[in-house]
């Protein structure tokens, strides 16, 4: 039987194509585009939540810098970027965080949402990782084998300190990231649950695993929307949406904050 990747230790070895190559080709009809200068990017998996950020912040688009939208936010004192529309799954969103970090952004917050696998955890309820099983293809691409990936230590601590203020229930703990949304079963939901494992998401592993292999720090905040124990649905909740709401807030102090007290060396 062949383990995965096929190749044995493909994690160790260069790559043929280099995300430097994009940000090369972006600059080749805008040479301005560099997110160095910027306090970093969040990055939004839900539509509604790039719609709300939009009217929220005044906004910059940079089109054709990363796939999907970019946004520029400055303001206020605050220097960050959104970007939104460029698809789910782990794949669709390690991709963006290599073109992000190519172009120079040095730390990166997602806002997403999750299915708990907690009785306890309610939609609404906030969930800040601390790590991630990796039960997705993408990271055992970067990393070497092992169970879980993880994220930025420091970073994780300012976006949970941002969520402090709010009149929220956040839980911080390890979720479970997975390519096969409609193949969640019963017996891993079980194991996961009985193991301490918060919820379920499709990207944060293959996210941290990226920020790992390019040095950006990177952190995750999901909103719960339904339930894989006790299955309860999807449903269009406002309080999910409010939840999505305060996270977006949270992320842009969070990011704003970590620059002025920059995480210790070898920090990621």
């Amino acid at each position: 039987m062949n383990g995965f990747p096929l190749h044995p230790g493909k994690h160790a070895l260069p790559a043929v194509s280099d995300p430097a190559e994009h940000a090369a080709y972006v600059r080749t009809t805008d040479p301005e585009a560099d997110l160095a200068p910027f306090d970093g990017v969040v990055l939004l998996y839900q539509g509604r939540l790039l719609e709300h950020a939009l009217r929220t912040y005044r906004t910059h688009p940079r089109p054709g810098w990363v796939r999907g939208g970019l946004h520029l936010v400055e303001g206020q004192g605050r220097r960050f970027a959104l970007c939104g529309g460029f698809g789910l799954g782990a794949p669709a969103a390690g991709l963006v965080v290599e073109q992000l970090a190519a172009l120079g952004t040095q730390r990166i917050i997602t806002v997403g949402t999750a299915a708990s696998l907690q009785r306890d955890l309610r939609p609404g309820s906030l969930v800040v990782a601390r790590s991630a099983l990796r039960d997705e293809g993408l990271s055992h691409h970067y990393l070497p084998p092992g169970r879980t990936a993880s994220p930025s230590s420091a970073l994780t601590q300012y976006l949970a300190e941002a969520l402090a203020p709010y009149d929220l229930p956040v839980t911080r703990g390890p979720i479970w990231t997975t390519d096969a949304p409609y193949r969640e079963t019963t017996a891993e939901v079980t194991r996961y649950g009985a193991e301490g494992i918060l919820a379920a998401d499709m990207e944060a592993a293959a996210v941290f695993a990226v920020g790992h292999c390019r040095t950006v720090a990177v952190a995750t905040v999901l909103a719960i929307a339904d339930a894989l124990v006790d299955r309860r649905p999807r449903r269009h909740s406002p309080d999910t949406e409010h939840a999505l709401h305060t996270a977006l807030a949270a992320a842009a102090q969070a990011l704003h904050t970590s620059t002025a007290s920059p995480p210790p060396t070898g920090e990621h």
